[in-house]
């Protein structure tokens, strides 16, 4: 029996805002070593970030890692793009949602899973405007809601 220890460096909750997410798949990323540093400092940040597939591969774009501060020489691009380590048929199963329905793909999460870097991904349909004013309105009334309970327990 193993127990996975998690450590969450940074979360997408943008991507639980603007989208419907239907699936999560769990990836390895693959990083250089600044890169790995920064993300120890948790220099990451995942707002406009998309995961995009090429010739049977996934990357992860607009994954912003702040440059290693004490790097003398070779630091990494902020930017780049970052491929994503899954198995192939987890990579035939994404391809086919994506090409049909007009589903995208946004990391969800960045997190430390027994040492390893790994980032949540999920498939995700766009909310309308409605969609979004409706979840923000079921927040509130659940925050009120809590607030209420809090008073009379």
């Amino acid at each position: 029996m193993q127990s996975d220890h998690i450590k969450i460096i940074a979360n997408n909750k943008k991507a639980r805002h603007d989208y419907h997410i239907s699936d999560e798949v769990e990836a390895g990323i693959v990083l250089v070593g600044t890169e790995v540093k920064s993300i120890r400092e948790g220099r990451v940040n995942l707002k406009d970030a998309y995961a995009d597939i090429k010739n049977g591969e996934v990357f992860l774009k607009q994954m912003h890692i702040t440059p290693y501060k004490y790097a003398y020489y070779d630091n990494h691009e902020p930017l780049r793009s970052r491929k994503l380590l899954l198995h192939s048929r987890e990579i035939k199963k994404l391809t086919g949602k994506v090409a049909e329905r007009g589903f995208t793909i946004v990391p969800l999460k960045v997190y430390f899973k027994n040492g390893k870097i790994k980032v949540q991904i999920g498939l995700a349909k766009g909310k309308k405007i409605y969609d979004k004013r409706e979840s923000i309105k079921t927040r509130e009334v659940n925050r009120e809601l809590d607030r209420e309970r809090k008073k009379y327990s």
